[in-house]
């Protein structure tokens, strides 16, 4: 790239050369006007002294008197330092100031004799053979009665001009010098002058693009650049009042988008990273600098998600969809909304999509699904068999009392289990609303205390069953707790340990403060759970075993009423099971 000069380095030897330029054609004005103007009173000096010896050379000529002429020719040149030749007509010199008239040739070849034989005044200057030298010659033609009789030709050297024209040269030079010297200076004063305004003019403007919008630009005395620069301080103003104005209205933008719990990305048509809030960048664990200017299918890896952008800002259309995607080995429903982004012209410029990870919402949808379906199922099960029975009881024949017994008693056993169903589900309603508004009583409460409670009420099942319930607690472990909620959640988990238990094992309940933390551990001896089971374990109606449960009486929601009282208490409940290895359950408390 050419290197660009400054302006004063373009101004000042402009500036210089048209002075240079100037002088110089002054300068050789004068010289040329000086030298012709010699000349011309040299040429009028020779013409008057021509003039002067006119009548006395005619008298001589006619009748011709050689001598006489050469004579008058050698004494007037004495006096008035002209050379002075006269020629006759055939071309011969009867008269010369210089020369010896016989030894000199003719001189009809003479430009200015042959002007003057044709009756006009001749001028020349040439170099002159006979006396080495430039001469001007004036020959004027000597006219007696009408009738051309000779020329008259005076002459003088013109060596004297050229030195005095030399000399005035030397002058007009050394005056040209000093005036050059003169108009350098004031050349640079008014370059700088010009330039040094502009200079700071590019100086301020430098630092409005970078930034400093502050800067104010002093105004110079000149009308034109005053009023430049103080079009640029009102510049500069305009400016920073819009860029403060942008950078609000940014940080409000990004303070709404940071906000937001949805992912929020915008594309250009390429579908390459704009812009994405910190919310996207937590959902796929990555960050703006990262992707901006690359792919969003390299955040996205779905085939899913892929058409969906293509057919948005292919087709110009707003679209919504769930897609699974698979991530760190873990998968998620996200919701994808893809809307165009257009400007102000409405034409299409990208796209924005919003991301809203769904997963926990589809998991509680679907889980209102199988509770919906669990409890009519759980519900009808034991109406459908007491209508069965009790139509029968009507249609049959009553005075079997035995047979009548036994129908009653499977009706009360299915109106039991109804009764169970209908108790858990109002307390599990109860449990959750307490827990959303923290209702439940807390109060400081021994946990051996609630434990031992829990073990006298299940004293039926635990002696059935022939199960050593082993408790390990200390005496002064306390806990601020719900003591009934607690108790209830005790006797569901050691229930269910007794339950799964074989007979004559061992079921080990433990309760110790670690990890600043209550933890109640129910261990038993059972066939354990298989590890798939485990994340569904404590969902309403959730079960392992389903027939198995049922035939135990159980109703698939003591878990469920489990999970919810720990998470009342601020917990957690846990567990821990291999298939044949038993399995152990530990609610965790805050101390």
């Amino acid at each position: 790239m050419k290197k660009k000069k400054h302006l004063i380095y373009q101004l000042f030897p402009s500036y210089l050369i048209i002075t240079l330029l100037s002088l110089f054609a002054v300068s050789w004005y004068m010289v040329s006007f000086t030298r012709q103007f010699y000349l011309d009173r040299t040429q009028v000096d020779l013409r008057l002294n021509g003039r002067m010896l006119e009548k006395q050379t005619i008298r001589l000529i006619d009748p011709l008197n050689e001598a006489a002429i050469d004579r008058l020719c050698k004494d007037t040149a004495g006096h008035i330092a002209t050379r002075i030749t006269v020629i006759l007509p055939d071309g011969r010199v009867v008269g010369d100031s210089e020369e010896m008239p016989a030894q000199m040739a003719s001189h009809l070849d003479r430009e200015e004799i042959r002007d003057a034989f044709q009756g006009r005044e001749g001028v020349r200057i040439r170099h002159s053979d006979t006396l080495k030298m430039d001469m001007m010659y004036v020959a004027l033609p000597l006219m007696a009665n009408g009738k051309l009789v000779g020329v008259m030709r005076t002459s003088l050297p013109v060596t004297a001009i050229d030195e005095r024209i030399g000399t005035l040269r030397t002058r007009i030079a050394i005056g040209v010098l000093l005036v050059a010297l003169l108009a350098s200076g004031i050349s640079w004063y008014v370059s700088r002058r010009i330039s040094r305004p502009i200079e700071h003019m590019r100086d301020g403007a430098r630092r409005f693009a970078q930034g400093e919008l502050h800067h104010r630009l002093p105004l110079p005395a000149t009308y034109e650049f005053s009023g430049l620069a103080e079009s640029l301080n009102q510049m500069a103003e305009q400016l920073q009042q819009r860029m403060e104005e942008i950078t609000s209205q940014r940080k409000n933008t990004e303070a709404v988008l940071s906000s937001m719990r949805e992912g929020v990305i915008a594309t250009d048509l390429e579908q390459r990273v704009i812009s994405m809030n910190s919310a996207a960048a937590a959902m796929f664990a990555t960050s703006l600098e990262t992707l901006q200017g690359r792919s969003i299918l390299e955040v996205i890896r779905n085939h899913e998600f892929r058409e969906i952008m293509d057919r948005s800002l292919t087709n110009g259309e707003s679209i919504e969809s769930d897609i699974l995607h698979h991530s760190n080995g873990r998968e998620r429903t996200l919701n994808v909304q893809c809307t165009p982004l257009v400007d102000e012209r409405h034409a299409r410029m990208g796209g924005l999509v919003v991301i809203s990870d769904v997963t926990q919402l589809r998991r509680l949808e679907n889980m209102r699904r199988d509770f919906a379906a669990s409890v009519s199922h759980e519900i009808k099960t034991p109406l459908t068999a007491i209508k069965g029975f009790v139509e029968t009881l009507n249609t049959g024949d009553l005075d079997d009392r035995e047979e009548t017994r036994r129908f009653l008693e499977i009706i009360d056993k299915h109106v039991n289990r109804l009764a169970t169903i209908i108790e858990d589900l109002m307390q599990l309603s109860r449990i959750e609303q307490d827990d959303e508004f923290q209702q439940i009583g807390l109060e400081p409460a021994r946990i051996k205390d609630v434990l031992k409670a829990a073990i006298g009420f299940c004293a039926e099942s635990i002696q059935n069953k022939s199960v050593d319930v082993q408790l390990s607690c200390e005496e002064d472990l306390s806990g601020t707790i719900d003591a009934t909620l607690l108790e209830q959640a005790a006797v569901n988990l050691l229930d269910n340990a007794v339950k799964y238990s074989p007979e004559n094992s061992p079921v080990r309940i433990e309760a110790l403060t670690a990890d600043n933390e209550i933890q109640i551990r129910f261990t038993d001896q059972g066939m354990g759970i298989a590890k798939k089971h485990l994340p569904r374990l404590f969902e309403r109606f959730y079960r392992v075993d389903k027939a198995r449960s049922r035939k135990l009486g159980g109703t698939g929601l003591g878990l469920a009423i489990v999970k919810h009282i720990a998470q009342a208490h601020g917990g957690r409940i846990t567990v821990e099971s291999e298939l044949g290895q038993g399995s152990t359950f530990t609610l965790h408390l805050p101390v």
